[in-house]
């Protein structure tokens, strides 16, 4: 990045503004823009999800990164807020046990992730392949 290039803007909550691409480098570039601590959560969840899954395919839509199993329907995705990184299991109600926090769509779970918080990575890769194996949501 120079001067004349600063990179991926961010917008409202520190959410990178990352063009919609399909594959691993948008999704490094959208991790890459992530501010501050929030970067260090979205290398983390990254590499969680591709140990869990290792097959598991990877786009940018709407500014948020997208994982699913056949680069159509989509299963997780996460995005920057101000105080805290938003993961949605897009089927989360389906996971045992789900995810802590719920949402207005009945299927969607979230897990929120604030700063200094660590990610239990035994849980979250129990509901990466629990996702995995649901159908996934069309995005």
């Amino acid at each position: 990045m120079t001067d004349r290039d600063p990179g991926p803007r961010l917008l409202s909550g520190g959410n990178p503004q990352i063009p919609k691409g399909y594959g691993d480098g948008p999704v490094q570039a959208y991790v890459a823009a992530m501010p501050g601590w929030k970067q260090a959560v979205g290398r983390r969840l990254d590499a969680l999800i591709v140990a869990a899954v290792p097959e598991v395919r990877k786009a940018v839509k709407w500014n948020s990164p997208l994982y699913g199993m056949d680069g159509e329907t989509w299963f997780l995705s996460f995005h920057c807020f101000d105080r805290y990184v938003k993961v949605a299991f897009h089927r989360g109600a389906g996971l045992d046990p789900p995810p802590p926090v719920p949402s207005k769509q009945p299927q969607v779970r979230y897990l929120h992730i604030h700063e200094g918080e660590s990610v239990d990575a035994a849980r979250f890769s129990d509901w990466v392949r629990q996702a995995s194996r649901l159908p996934g949501e069309k995005m």
